[in-house]
């Protein structure tokens, strides 16, 4: 027997200098900057137009460039705007120009200018839309008879104020010259191509519905890659697919050369934790067209701002996606999936890409098993390795073993919880003290603030544990260390399955790091009972190598992506928490097989601490200049500002009162930080808590559907100018038409700018039982009161609308309702009033504004 105090001295034989532990922490922090970091940024070599005669069938980088810097040169380019009509006006032409060098012995393309009107519901808001405007080609071989379509869409139109040149230019110009390829190539093409440049995306995804609905090839039209972007180029990622049609994503995984996708994005994409959409919706929703959704997300900081420009987008992008979107075309172009989609339906896809080198695709149901055995698999692993535990001199026995175990394992639960208490109290108190987002330009910041909390829950709660229970039990260290893991292991196991369990295919995600634990256990073991020796250190951080490159490499694309959005998802949320539990989960998939390793180290508990004392130091640095989260005309802070003016109506549409005033709509959590200056006069909330009594939607001249979500953090500022209308506008009861005893018909006439929202209340007891608009609120009976968003370009003509009302009671006197009508005037700031401009110079110039003026006008009837 081995006396107390030679077990001592072999035990602290047995560690590592303290001096390592910060080494190891280095050397794993320089794997992940040398392997992660550079495969995001990793892009092909451009091609040239001098290089085109050796390499025919190719994209030509350099001509996208050239195309993307003259639709730059156009300006904005809102539906409705003459920049609108000019950017219609270069497609055009550069699709003249391709088929002026098409092989027209082997293809007929032929292309045409779309005008459509509809309505639709989306979003909480019922759309309705005329004189949307699109273009629309196709090409075909002539030797072919095949009436089933591939359909390529990206939209041209921008938002106000921003030439959109990430969003999404850039992808124009690719379908150009995937066009122009395709048109000079004598490579097969089965399947006729359609490509939908698309003019009205940002008005609610609206040329998409008109196409899906209403054009004549829209039926022959079988699946669909749509291009879009929320940010100004990168390396474009696929985050959704089919739906239901894994063939997709196979062709995906064989055809694109640089793969960039996970099921994780499009999980949390369907899920709302990206504010944005695409056309996708559309194409999926109402016309059942599966699919490849992929958008660029790097820098997205600039989406939706002036700054979305040609010199801040990222040089490699054309190139790589220009080749990934050639490839795929080509691929599903001839894909004989293509003649009968519905026969390929076999459930959902789980597809993930490893940093860019290789990509891998399952169906759903493999995916089940998939995660059952390896988690099976690594439980089986794990009682092998405690029952070896128990072999060998001095060991302890079986149930002693099972039992010290069993307290590891609860151990490492606690320091699982603390870990994660740890980072959402700093995120809490973050927000709470008004220092929230300070990471949002200084991504590094989240290190400290939730990185250095998660690391130091996981790995002090075990150093105290081993300090008490080191004379209590014969176990090495190693085996203790290798206890924390394998109780770590357990829980990514029960995740893994509870997720499996949920139907979640993002299930995948903590089954990889189960894989490769699994297999370090299984080479260990091997190594123990064919070498009888034991590589348990040197075994176990090789085989964490891979799966530490592949979860630091998505936690850095989240973070890129993730940040810049939190800028932008309204000032209702809670983005530290968002961040800190993104950090949260994808740590415990790694930091929990890492962080064990430190407790080899002599002064455990100090080095351990060290990761709190960085805590406390970001925080501080937060709190300073530092740590503010703004930069000008790089990371803005975002507002709308409306100069609004509101005409309210009594019961007998008499003028009650007419105002005007500054509508500021903020779109993150800090923008108190203005309370000093911009908002100095603004409102007291009583003001709005009256109106949001009074009117519908609290009088304010709402825009969109997340704008409802919105409404009450609006500050209003009074003003003694009104706005310079461009247009004048007109709100009139054409007629009023009693149906029967308790029925009434309204026919209304509206004119006005091209953007007109109504806001309709019906008064108690009172329904709308129809109405000229999409139907789905009335059927699905929703709550009022209801937002209805119609959007025209250059129409001249009224707009006529009608209502059918129906009270509870007979013989009841109107009014039935209260109706608004909100203008919106999007693109004319040669109109603004002094007034307005002096305003908008209050912002500071770490901030964005997204500026127009409107009116608000309500009446009874």
């Amino acid at each position: 027997n081995v006396s107390e105090k030679d077990a001592k001295k072999q035990g602290s034989n047995n560690k590592w200098p303290w001096y390592g532990a910060p080494i190891f922490c280095v050397i794993w922090f320089t794997l992940f900057y040398v392997t992660a970091i550079p495969s995001f940024y990793s892009y092909p070599n451009q091609l040239y137009i001098r290089d085109e005669v050796k390499h025919p069938d190719e994209f030509i980088g350099e001509r996208a460039q050239i195309q993307l810097a003259e639709f730059a040169a156009i300006g904005n380019k809102m539906l409705g705007s003459m920049g609108h009509v000019n950017t219609l006006n270069f497609i055009l032409r550069e699709i003249e120009k391709i088929n002026a060098q098409a092989r027209k012995d082997i293809y007929e393309l032929e292309w045409e200018v779309q005008h459509g009107r509809g309505t639709f519901y989306l979003w909480n808001v019922t759309s309705t839309y005329d004189n949307v405007t699109s273009v629309v080609a196709k090409i075909k071989r002539k030797d072919s008879q095949n009436n089933n379509y591939l359909l390529l869409n990206s939209h041209f139109d921008s938002e106000a104020k921003t030439p959109g040149v990430g969003d999404a230019g850039i992808m124009i110009v690719i379908m150009l010259e995937t066009l122009r390829v395709i048109s000079r190539s004598e490579r097969p093409l089965v399947h006729p191509l359609v490509f939908l440049f698309n003019g009205a995306e940002e008005t609610g995804l609206r040329a998409s519905h008109s196409f899906i609905t209403n054009h004549r090839w829209a039926p022959n039209c079988k699946a669909l890659i749509n291009l879009d972007s929320s940010g100004s180029g990168g390396r474009e990622v696929l985050f959704q697919t089919g739906p239901n049609h894994p063939w997709l994503a196979r062709y995906y995984k064989k055809h694109a050369p640089h793969p960039f996708s996970i099921t994780l994005a499009e999980e949390l994409f369907q899920n709302n934790f990206i504010p944005s959409d695409t056309d996708f919706r559309i194409f999926r929703d109402f016309g059942s067209l599966p699919g490849l959704d992929m958008a660029h997300a790097l820098n997205g900081y600039v989406y939706h701002t002036t700054y979305d420009d040609f010199k801040n987008l990222e040089r490699g992008t054309y190139q790589s996606t220009g080749e990934n979107v050639l490839a795929l075309t080509w691929a599903l172009a001839n894909a004989p999936e293509l003649d009968d989609p519905a026969a390929h339906e076999e459930g959902h896809a789980i597809f993930f890409d490893f940093l860019g080198w290789f990509m891998i695709v399952y169906n759903e149901s493999a995916g089940i098993a998939i995660n059952i055995v390896v988690s099976i698999s690594a439980l089986i692993c794990i009682c092998l390795s405690l029952f070896m535990m128990t072999k060998g001199d001095a060991a302890d026995a079986p149930k002693t073993v099972a039992k010290r175990f069993g307290i590891i394992f609860g151990v490492q639960v606690i320091s699982v919880a603390v870990a994660w208490c740890l980072t959402i109290l700093v995120a809490v108190f973050m927000h709470g003290v008004g220092l929230g987002q300070s990471w949002y330009y200084h991504i590094w910041m989240t290190f400290g603030l939730y990185f250095c909390p998660m690391f130091l829950g996981l790995g002090l709660v075990p150093a105290f544990y081993i300090q008490f229970a080191k004379k209590k039990t014969n176990m090495k260290l190693n085996q203790t260390i290798a206890c924390f893991m394998h109780a770590h292991c357990i829980l990514i196991v029960l995740v893994c399955l509870i997720l499996t369990g949920l139907g979640i295919r993002s299930a995948f995600f903590p089954m990889i790091g189960l894989f490769f634990y699994t297999i370090s256990l299984i080479l260990q073991l091997v190594s123990k009972l064919t070498l009888k020796s034991n590589c348990f250190m040197t075994t176990h951080l090789l085989c964490q190598l891979l799966p530490f490159f592949y979860y630091t490499s998505i936690l850095y694309m989240l973070l890129l992506i993730f940040v810049p959005m939190q800028g932008r998802d309204g000032p209702e949320s809670k983005p530290d928490m968002l961040v800190a539990l993104f950090i949260a989960v994808i740590s415990t998939h790694f930091a929990g097989f890492l962080i064990p390793i430190l407790l080899k180290f002599r002064k455990t508990k100090i080095c351990m601490s060290i990761f709190g004392v960085l805590t406390i130091i970001f925080i501080i640095l937060a709190a300073t200049p530092v740590g503010f989260p703004y930069k000008p005309e790089v990371a803005a802070q975002r507002y709308f500002v409306l100069h609004t003016q509101r005409t309210l109506h009594d019961e007998k549409n008499i003028t009650a009162v007419q105002e005007s005033g500054f509508y500021v709509q903020p779109v993150d959590t800090r923008y108190s930080e203005l309370y000093d200056t911009t908002l100095k006069n603004v409102e007291p909330a009583s003001w709005l808590k009256d109106n949001c009594a009074a009117e519908p939607f609290c009088g304010l001249a709402l825009y969109g559907g997340r704008w409802l979500k919105w409404k009450n953090e609006a500050r209003w500022i009074y003003t003694d100018t009104a706005p310079a209308f461009p247009v004048k506008s007109e709100f009139a009861l054409v007629s009023q038409q009693s149906l029967s005893a308790n029925k009434q018909r309204y026919e209304f006439r509206l004119k006005g700018g091209d953007r007109i929202i109504l806001f309709i209340a019906p008064k108690a007891n009172v329904k709308i039982t129809n109405w000229s608009f999409d139907e789905t609120i009335l059927t699905d009976k929703h709550s009022p009161p209801y937002f209805v968003h119609h959007v025209n370009a250059m129409i001249k003509t009224a707009y006529n609308i009608w209502l059918e009302f129906e009270h509870d009671a007979t013989h009841v006197e109107a009014p039935y309702m209260k109706i608004a009508m909100v203008q919106h005037f999007l693109y004319h700031p040669e109109s603004y009033t002094p007034a307005f401009k002096d305003f908008l110079k209050t912002f500071p110039d770490w901030t964005y504004t997204t500026d127009w003026f409107s009116s608000y006008d309500s009446w009874h009837f």
